[in-house]
């Protein structure tokens, strides 16, 4: 096994090796986010009215989206042969955040260059490639995705959208309805998922301008009003055989990679919005004054910005940890881009991490729900009144737990996927529950604090990774015995999850400073320090709890639940930190810069 494979292995195995993180980008990736986010302060936050106005809501999203094409902003992904850049993952990603100014255009634009462009990309045919991805990459075309259906959106494979061969062999004909598809009032080409015959579920390749392809009226949404939302129709929709997206009865390959793919951009969507939240938030808080001082003098305001800032380097250091590991996949290929086996290889690389992307999905929408919440608790009244951005942002983000698969969905997809992998070998687990039962057996658990800057948090990483091995265990245990027991609990699931995602924000966090500790020095990482200090402290107590409940939510008697708790005794680690100081101090350096840096 290659060394790159290492999705999920987190949970079990100490990270040796550096991760990729938002400081090791060079200075064209750096340019080309500057651009992108100028683009949307200056091109997409001014006509936000004009989005939100139905008449002049497609006009004007596909105006910007052609400026977003001249500036090169469409094209990051796509290889240079098809008119592209050819950049690699975390710099597109980079784009994505950086443009994520206003949330309307951020969906357009996201949905165009992701899950509208992305299917071509990795399942088309060199054909269909040259057809599409060029006009793709300047925004002369839009792309969108019809995949979700009137009763079957998070049972998407249960699609009841047909499609049948012609008399003649030379056309497929599509029959069905897709909702909720983004950027279907102006797109141009469409990714539609269609049931063979009712039977293989697979992708195809629809033109707008199809006859019998036709879209419903503008869905009225809580957010992102100036993104177009429609129903998709296909009434005996004929299109050329070779419009087949990749395999026959293979459309759940191409519809659950590019979801992979668009949950991991989503994550790095909702990150812009966060980091745009608490800019908004600490200019208000340093001109808004209350008792006579400026409400960002005030210690509970300050512990709402340090939260803020928290959160947004938890999760930019997980999702650039998360496209660099693909990346790094990506780039060990061993055949050349011409190959017919090279787009394969690189979906196996996406495989690999589903489980991360759905980390970042659901960690980034539920971090974003947090922070414009804070935001408009901190701009008090003046939060619920539309002038001001926080009100419409607030709104925003609530899509974001729903779009690329529920944050539910996702949450069953973590640990079932780590689990599958276990019960197949392709992840260890069981070597770490057996190290684990011994070290508790002979109570030789190391919890001295480790050498250097972040001993502490270095130990309580080590620690965390014991409780989640516990917490994995117990329960892959009780799977052993009964298959559908973990089917028949999904609160556990739901645990799992969330403590997949707290071992992963921590080590992200705490493997990032360190990397920053080691090239720059102690002296210039002083804020990130703290910040991972708070980030490992609160998720180390968090991970506990949860081992806990899913300890008390596994065991079938008393004793059984006794029994775990004496080796969650012993797995204890607890040590105080300051939060309240800690917290102050970080507010105080975001307070100063008005702008998120940790520079």
């Amino acid at each position: 096994m290659s060394d790159w494979k290492k999705g999920g292995k987190f949970l079990f195995t100490k990270t040796e090796e550096d991760i990729f993180t938002f400081e090791d980008f060079d200075e064209e990736s750096q340019l080309i986010a500057d651009t992108a986010a100028k683009f949307g302060e200056h091109q997409a936050l001014p006509r936000k009215a004009e989005m939100v106005a139905e008449s002049t809501r497609n006009k004007t999203n596909v105006e910007i989206l052609r400026q977003a094409g001249e500036l090169g902003l469409l094209m990051v992904e796509i290889p240079e042969e098809y008119g592209g850049l050819g950049l690699d993952l975390s710099t597109t990603m980079l784009v994505a955040e950086s443009a994520a100014k206003e949330a309307s255009f951020a969906t357009t634009m996201m949905c165009h260059t992701g899950i509208g462009t992305l299917p071509i990309l990795y399942f088309g045919t060199p054909e269909q490639k040259e057809t599409y991805l060029p006009k793709l990459a300047t925004g002369e075309w839009c792309g969108a995705y019809a995949l979700t259906e009137a009763g079957y959106g998070s049972d998407a494979l249960g699609a009841k959208t047909t499609a049948k061969l012609s008399e003649d062999g030379k056309h497929w004909i599509l029959n069905g309805s897709k909702m909720f598809i983004t950027n279907a009032g102006f797109a141009d080409v469409y990714s539609v998922y269609a049931k063979i015959d009712g039977e293989d579920f697979s992708a195809f390749i629809v033109e707008a301008d199809t006859p019998g392809l036709s879209t419903g009226n503008e869905e009225h949404k809580m957010g992102i009003k100036g993104s177009s939302t429609r129903e998709l129709l296909l009434d005996e929709v004929k299109i050329p055989v070779d419009n087949l997206l990749g395999k026959k009865g293979k459309g759940h390959r191409v519809a659950l990679n590019i979801l992979n793919l668009g949950r991991l951009k989503l994550g790095f969507g909702s990150l812009g919005g966060c980091r745009e939240t608490l800019k908004q938030c600490l200019q208000y808080s340093a001109e808004r004054k209350q008792f006579g001082k400026t409400i960002n003098s005030f210690q509970m305001i300050k512990k709402k910005l340090a939260n803020m800032a928290t959160e947004i380097f938890a999760l930019e250091s997980m999702g650039y940890r998360c496209s660099g590991d693909i990346d790094k996949g990506i780039a060990a290929i061993d055949v050349g881009h011409d190959d017919p086996t090279y787009m394969e290889k690189k979906v196996a690389c996406l495989e690999e991490f589903a489980i991360e992307a759905s980390i970042i999905k659901v960690s980034g929408s539920e971090a974003q729900a947090r922070v414009v919440d804070e935001g408009v608790q901190l701009f008090g009244g003046y939060g619920f009144i539309e002038e001001y951005p926080v009100c419409g942002a607030y709104r925003d983000a609530r899509i974001m737990r729903l779009f690329e698969g529920t944050n539910e969905i996702n949450r069953m997809v973590i640990p079932g996927t780590i689990m599958r992998r276990a019960m197949k070998q392709q992840l260890d687990l069981m070597t770490p529950v057996m190290t684990l039962m011994g070290e508790i057996k002979a109570e030789s658990i190391p919890k001295d604090p480790q050498a250097g800057a972040l001993g502490r948090e270095a130990t309580a990483i080590d620690i965390m990774r014991r409780w989640a091995t516990l917490g994995y265990g117990v329960p892959a245990q009780k799977a052993m015995a009964d298959q559908k027991f973990m089917q028949k609990n999904q609160i556990i699931l739901e645990q799992l999850a969330d403590l997949s995602m707290d071992v992963y924000a921590a080590e992200s966090a705490y493997l990032r400073t360190k990397k920053m500790i080691s090239k720059d020095g102690e002296d210039t990482a002083q804020i990130p320090i703290k910040l991972t200090q708070v980030i490992v402290y609160e998720k180390l107590r968090t991970v506990m709890e949860i081992v806990r409940q899913i300890c008390a939510n596994c065991a079938a008697s008393d004793e059984e639940f006794i029994k775990n708790t004496k080796a969650m005794h012993r797995l204890g680690y607890n040590y105080g930190l300051n939060t309240m100081a800690l917290k102050e101090e970080i507010a105080d350096h975001f307070i100063d810069r008005e702008r998120y840096t940790l520079v």
